[in-house]
């Protein structure tokens, strides 16, 4: 597993088959599967099949994706957080979710920019989207925070969203 970076209160790095039984309990939160989506991940099976062909893959494929972001305190796991290449944008996007009960406490916003300024820095990257449901206020509210500029709406897996974008000095 690699490290992507520690922070006064996080540990982020790359997911693993091993964090199979965390993808279940995230994936299947109510936020998630509102803001973000249904991926029907239910069993420990379905969990390795979307790490093998999600984050790991993403590894494999770009250099980056989807990591883990735990508690650094406890090591406890409490979200996700990453840069992701869709086919529909343009530019890497940076993408996260965290468990409810860590909503709030700064730790998405903290792991964020630490995803975002690591990753334009290890794969030269100068530009960096992001996507959101126009009613997902923390996110908005969070891209807004940590530098993304918002450049309009867009429609992306049947919801219109809003396209922020955040460009390097």
């Amino acid at each position: 597993m690699k490290l992507i970076s520690e922070t006064y209160n996080l540990i982020i790095r790359q997911l693993t088959l091993d964090d199979a039984e965390f993808i279940i309990q995230l994936l299947n939160e109510e936020a998630f599967i509102r803001y973000i989506a249904d991926k029907n991940v239910r069993t420990h099976a379905d969990a390795v099949n979307y790490l093998t062909n999600g984050p790991l893959a993403s590894y494999r494929d770009y250099g980056f994706g989807l990591n883990l972001v735990l508690l650094k305190e406890t090591v406890t796991p409490i979200g996700i957080c990453g840069l992701l290449k869709r086919e529909e944008l343009d530019y890497p996007d940076l993408g996260y979710a965290f468990l409810t009960e860590f909503f709030k406490k700064g730790y998405a916003t903290e792991a964020a920019s630490s995803v975002l300024y690591v990753g334009m820095k290890d794969h030269s990257l100068n530009t960096v989207l992001a996507v959101t449901l126009l009613d997902n206020e923390g996110s908005n509210r969070l891209l807004q925070k940590i530098g993304f500029e918002l450049k309009g709406t867009m429609a992306l897996y049947g919801s219109q969203n809003n396209l922020y974008e955040y460009t390097s000095a």
